[in-house]
């Protein structure tokens, strides 16, 4: 009995927080996926550099004409062709050299690798910023819906099912066919036709249903629990209510929705960038190169094979990690004795 009374008054004299993070942090799914993704933004972070003082070549610019001197020899970028009548070129394949095209070059002659780099700058900085748009809208609609309920929660209950009622590709396909033509001039906002803004606000706004929903159905649970109905008999304001009863308990859900949803819009930028509807020219995405390794398929793989795999690499460890938040944030788990 002692025993127990003892391990008992250690469990509950932690906070719920403390005790979340110290569950998250003896995960090795946290270990993992955090130390791939601090790995993959570090390469995304250092591209000026390789492509400045190790690759020299500029990623986006066309070098249909370089050569550069290894082993004493000049050799082309852009090589004449061996397949079939021996037509057209072939971009040099792996050197396995850093300073000389380590990966090979494209169709245009540019380095493979420093192309991935810039290309997950953008990929990682669409995903990370539309998913804070997304789960920012989701939150505001979801806790105004479902704490004031009622007429407010029916007419943005609508907005969303208008939204949902899309499938979600074909709308940011839409979206982005119309606004790439002419831009987003609404108001005091104005995005040109090849800014990043329009796939950043595209992806973000196709996607605030997916998560308002459910954080809607949460509040709605949370409004009729003692601690809130204690709250407005106390004669607490609605605002107070809000930020004191109902974002602590709705921020944990949302939390557990943001690495997935990273995940979900880099996936889907890569989709819009892989139909030239996405990131525009010169900058580049992961799925524009996969786009620009199509005609390389069978003669320089790499090209497309290895963003691809970026692409599934960063996917995976945010999806991990996210099952590591969620397993954290689980109450069942919370009450676990931390020794």
């Amino acid at each position: 009995m002692i025993g127990l009374k003892k391990h008992t008054q250690v469990a509950f004299s932690q906070s719920p927080g403390r005790v979340s993070w110290e569950i998250l942090n003896k995960d090795k799914r946290t270990r993992i996926s955090f130390a791939i993704l601090l790995l993959i933004i570090a390469l995304a972070i250092l591209a000026p550099i390789y492509s400045s003082f190790i690759a020299h070549t500029n990623p986006f610019v066309s070098s249909l004409d370089a050569s550069f001197n290894m082993n004493g020899k000049t050799v082309q970028v852009l090589q004449p062709s061996t397949q079939g009548l021996g037509l057209g070129v072939t971009p040099i394949g792996p050197t396995w050299k850093f300073n000389h095209y380590f990966l090979g070059a494209d169709s245009q002659g540019r380095d493979i690798v420093a192309r991935i780099l810039y290309g997950g700058r953008n990929t990682l900085f669409i995903g990370f910023v539309s998913s804070l748009l997304t789960m920012f809208f989701a939150i505001l609609i979801g806790v105004i819906a479902g704490y004031y309920r009622g007429f407010i929660d029916n007419f943005l209950s609508r907005i969303l099912d208008l939204i949902w009622a899309f499938p979600v590709y074909l709308l940011a396909i839409s979206l982005s066919v119309v606004l790439l033509t002419s831009g987003l001039n609404f108001g005091f906002i104005h995005f040109g036709a090849g800014s990043l803004a329009l796939p950043i606000f595209i992806i973000g706004m196709v996607y605030i249903p997916y998560v308002a929903r459910p954080l809607r159905a949460q509040v709605l649970s949370i409004r009729e629990r003692d601690f809130v109905k204690a709250a407005i008999g106390y004669g607490a304001g609605n605002s107070n209510i809000i930020f004191t009863e109902i974002l602590p308990n709705v921020l944990p859900s949302a939390l557990v929705f943001f690495p997935i949803m990273v995940a979900l819009n880099m996936l889907t930028e890569s989709a819009l960038s892989f139909l030239s509807i996405g990131v525009q020219p010169p900058s580049a995405s992961w799925g524009t190169i996969i786009n620009d390794g199509l005609a390389l398929l069978y003669t320089r793989p790499l090209v497309a094979i290895l963003p691809g795999l970026m692409i599934v690499i960063t996917a995976a460890a945010l999806n991990l990690y996210g099952d590591a938040v969620r397993d954290a944030l689980d109450p069942k788990l919370n009450t676990r004795i931390i020794k």
